[in-house]
This record gives structure tokens, C-alpha cells and sequence, in this order.
């Protein structure tokens, strides 16, 4: 059974729920560990991450939670890196590393948004073809642990959030694309995070990465971690039996937990 998260946002940046409000709940859903994530700052785009002087506040808070329940769970101070990012994260426990955007043509665009924007990206930008955004979008993710120095890859194909609604099967420009980024990630030995945070969110009925993409992650040695991406209590170990299911279906026996030790195996 999952008793982790390590991917948490809180109204610091653009969840809904105080950390202590969120460490609470955890506390109840008999967790282990809550790691935080808050979005790192990125000048491109402040709508939705920490500014720098919430950065400081939240490191500081998360260090007052960290004392204040050390005898109940254990606390992790972490941030979500985006690539585009180029602030030091040294101080942290650990690091998500993240692409939300592509650059095209001297402009950053989002690829982490609503349907309406997904598919204007699609139409405007790549003439209507999902296979070459992809091409691009997952050229950019395979770089994603040399550009921020990430522990965990998170939702590696976040690019597919809306193919549900589209009706979007994965084609096979798409998957080799996505072959080609897992072979050079998982080099570094960093774990891909299962990512239920779509599911929660109404956009997906699976997490991500997709089963195709994981079994793609197994045979090449890749690790797993389990996270929910939270922006709400509610949703701390949302779709958690079912990542487990889909991640032994596609041939995982093992995945990686982050203690204050670091990062340890156990059996699925």
C-alpha cells in the first residue's frame, strides 16, 4: 500500500490548501511521508508558481511543520523545477524536474493547460499534427534531469493530458518519440513519478505515464515512484491502487520510496 506523496502544492503557488492543512490529512490517511513541491519560480510565467518571496515563506513553514510533527510523519521539503528555470535549488530536500512549456519561435507555450488551449497549440502552432508537437515537446523532456538536476521525473508524458478528450490515440511517431527520451533519461537513474494528478482533476482515467510508455520505462531499467501531484487535501492519494495495478501490469515488481535516508526500493 502507498503511504507517500512527494509531489504537494499548497496556496504558496497554485494548490488550494494551506501545507498544514494538507499535512493534516495526510496524517489521517496514515501516511508515512509527505514530501512538498511547490512550483519553483519561472519569469516566464508567475500565474502559477512561488514567487521568490514565497519561496522563502514556504521553506520556512514547511520547516516549522517539519519540527512540529516530527513524532507522526515524516516531512520533505521539496520543489517542482521547471526546465525553463534557472534559480539554485540546493537547499531543498529534493527536486521534481518538470516541462510545462515549449519554446517556438522565440514564445513559450504552455503545455500543461486547458483543452481549449491544447488544442489551439495543436492547430496553430504544429498545423494540426499531434506527432510533431510531440517530437518536440519529448526532445525537450529527455533533457529534463541535465537542465534542473532532478531526483524524480515527473509526468514524463504530460503532453497526452487531454488526449482523452480528443479522442487522441498514441501514434507510432508518438511512442518512438517517447522511446527515445526514456533512453537517454533513464541514464541518470532517476525514477519516473506515476502521476495521478490528471486523474483527480477530471482529465485522464489513467495516470501517467500510459502503460505503453511504462512498459517502455521497465525494459529499459527505469525505476517508478508513486505521487499525486495535490493541489487539494482531498486528493493526497488519489488513484493510488490503481498506478499500482497499471505499474505491475506493465512488469514493475519494485518501486522507489524517499525517506531521510534518500531513496530506497521496495517491493510493489
Amino acid at each position: 500500500m502507498i503511504r507517500e506523496n512527494y509531489h504537494t502544492h499548497t496556496h504558496f503557488c497554485d494548490g488550494k490548501n494551506s501545507p498544514e492543512e494538507m499535512v493534516l490529512r495526510a496524517i489521517e490517511k496514515g501516511f508515512n511521508t509527505l514530501g512538498f513541491s511547490g512550483h519553483g519560480h519561472t519569469d516566464i510565467d508567475e500565474s502559477y508558481c512561488m514567487s521568490k518571496e514565497n519561496t522563502k515563506k514556504y521553506i520556512g513553514e514547511i520547516a516549522r511543520l517539519k519540527e512540529k510533527y516530527k513524532d507522526k510523519i515524516l516531512i520533505l521539503c521539496g520543489i517542482e523545477q521547471d526546465i525553463v528555470s534557472q534559480d539554485d535549488i540546493s537547499e531543498f530536500d529534493y527536486s521534481i524536474g518538470s516541462t510545462h512549456y515549449i519554446l517556438r519561435n522565440g514564445k513559450f507555450y504552455n503545455v500543461d493547460g486547458s483543452r481549449e488551449e491544447f488544442e489551439r497549440l495543436v492547430n496553430d502552432v504544429f498545423f494540426g499534427s499531434v506527432d510533431a508537437f510531440a517530437k518536440e515537446y519529448f526532445e525537450n523532456v529527455s533533457t529534463v534531469v541535465e537542465k534542473t538536476n532532478c531526483k524524480i521525473i515527473g509526468h514524463f508524458d504530460l503532453i497526452s493530458k487531454n488526449f482523452e478528450r480528443f479522442n487522441i490515440a498514441e501514434s507510432e511517431a508518438y511512442l518512438s518519440y517517447a522511446e527515445k527520451a526514456v533512453e537517454r533519461l533513464v541514464k541518470h537513474n532517476v525514477p519516473f513519478e506515476i502521476n495521478t494528478g490528471a486523474m483527480a482533476r477530471g482529465y485522464r482515467s489513467n495516470p501517467y505515464p500510459s502503460k505503453n510508455i511504462l512498459k517502455m520505462i521497465r525494459k529499459m531499467g527505469g525505476k517508478i515512484i508513486f505521487n499525486s501531484d495535490c493541489h487539494q487535501a482531498d486528493f493526497l492519494d488519489y488513484g493510488f491502487e490503481k498506478a499500482e495495478k497499471i505499474a505491475k501490469d506493465a512488469g514493475f515488481t519494485e518501486r522507489v520510496i524517499l525517506t531521510d535516508k534518500g531513496f530506497e526500493e521496495i517491493s510493489l
